[in-house]
Parts: C-alpha cells; sequence; structure tokens
C-alpha cells in the first residue's frame, strides 16, 4: 500500500527580531509540535537549516497554490 504525502505547512516570516537565523518575508516549512504550540511557539526549518522553535507572532500562515506546494514537497 502507497504511503500518501503529508501535507507540509508553510509560513511567512513577518518579524525577525533577535533571530539571525530568520529573513523577513522569507517562506518556512512548520514541523508540527503540538506542545510547543500550546506555549505560543512554532517549530520551523530556519536559514540554519535546523529546526528551532520561534514565537508563532513572527509568522502567518500560508495557503500556497497545489503546484507550488508540490514543487516545494519535491525540493525537500
Amino acid at each position: 500500500m502507497e504511503r500518501e504525502a503529508k501535507k507540509k505547512v508553510f509560513v511567512l516570516c513577518i518579524e525577525n527580531r533577535h533571530c539571525d537565523d530568520l529573513e523577513k518575508r522569507k517562506l518556512y516549512q512548520v514541523i508540527p509540535d503540538d506542545e510547543a504550540a500550546k506555549e505560543g511557539y512554532l517549530r520551523v526549518i530556519d536559514e540554519s537549516g535546523e529546526d528551532y522553535l520561534y514565537p508563532e507572532s513572527y509568522f502567518v500562515y500560508v495557503e500556497l497554490p497545489r503546484e507550488a506546494q508540490e514543487a516545494l514537497q519535491a525540493a525537500t
């Protein structure tokens, strides 16, 4: 049985105060982390290539067209 690819979630950075590894106006992939979300944080893969927690208020969720989602999923 084939596994269905999970839809990846992306956010747009709108703030990067005190965060050298975030760039404003750039998309970042969200890594699910329920415990972090309860505290108001998102786990994202930042410019270092690693996943770290950042305040959720630094981002807005974006709904990408299907073609963009496929292109980003193929690139990772």
